[in-house]
């Protein structure tokens, strides 16, 4: 109400200018009604050339989708066989560092003036001559069949 006595000028205007008082509206006020529109008789007319271009743009698109997807996983596959490659060298360097430290070892434990010492330390002495037989001694003819034979067995009783 207010708003439309102002602009007929009901309100009076006291002290401000008249160049100055302005009015709260510019023009005629719009108003918009709702109606309801019934489109179900409507039929959708297709365009061919619309629908094909469609299916042109979603193949290119699929394309795309497809050589980008490839690229990412080719990407992705060659850093995880870095990594592997990687992980395949440390446990190499890890298996020959192992292997070297185990040869030295089982060189330590082969040597002789070792075992001889461990040896006499348990209290075993060198054997006497004629207590020890080689089985390596080769015969003349070492190609022949061997026979075997039933020979009595020495036993030692122990002490």
């Amino acid at each position: 109400m207010a708003a439309a006595a102002c602009i007929h000028g009901a309100v009076p205007t006291v002290g401000i200018p008249t160049n100055q008082v302005r009015s709260l509206w510019t023009g005629t006020p719009e108003i918009y009604f709702s109606k309801a529109i019934d489109n179900s008789r409507l039929i959708k007319v297709e365009d061919p050339r619309r629908s094909r271009e469609m299916k042109q743009f979603g193949t290119a698109l699929a394309l795309l989708f497809l050589l980008v997807f490839t690229y990412a996983w080719q990407h992705f596959k060659a850093i995880e066989y870095g990594y592997q490659i990687e992980s395949a060298k440390r446990e190499l360097a890890s298996l020959t560092e192992m292997n070297h430290a185990l040869r030295l070892e089982d060189a330590s434990l082969r040597d002789p003036e070792r075992i001889d010492v461990l040896a006499r330390r348990m209290g075993l002495v060198p054997p006497e001559p004629g207590q020890v037989i080689r089985m390596d001694v080769s015969s003349a003819d070492a190609q022949a069949p061997v026979m075997a034979s039933n020979a009595p067995v020495m036993v030692i009783a122990g002490q």
